[in-house]
């Protein structure tokens, strides 16, 4: 995908897309970092063994690392969506979409994490699975 747009004699300048995919990019970036990160260090503390990581930007979305590589994929698409017939890239982007919302990401690393911790499942409750929001109030 990013060949195309690399290859491309036009535009021969930076347009808007740009500048709004690399923003798309670059908030992408960080959050797979960031949520990548945390993770990291939260599975490296022995005291956090079997417990359900919900700080951070797992505070707001249960799944913050695959929305950055949600984002990082969409953002390289408008980058190349400059070039003519950039549009056929879309491809791409749709399928990374597909197998974390639908395949690989979300739907088995969760079936994995509900059947060795059951406090996932409060978890879900009060946690998006994707987009990151504010968290929901408990229910009794």
């Amino acid at each position: 995908m990013l060949q195309v747009g690399q290859i491309s004699p036009a535009p021969d300048h930076f347009v808007w897309l740009d500048g709004v995919g690399v923003l798309v990019w670059l908030v992408g970036f960080i959050f797979e970092a960031v949520g990548d990160r945390q993770l990291a260090r939260f599975k490296a503390d022995p005291a956090n063994k079997g417990r359900v990581m919900d700080r951070g930007l797992w505070a707001y979305s249960r799944h913050p690392n695959y929305f950055g590589e949600f984002l990082i994929w969409w953002g390289f698409f408008l980058i190349t969506l400059s070039t003519p017939a950039g549009w056929w890239t879309i491809v791409s982007p749709l399928i990374v979409t597909v197998v974390l919302l639908k395949m690989t990401g979300i739907p088995l690393t969760e079936d994995n994490i509900r059947k060795s911790r059951p406090a996932y499942n409060d978890y879900i409750k009060r946690t998006s699975a994707f987009i990151p929001w504010f968290p929901r109030k408990e229910v009794p």
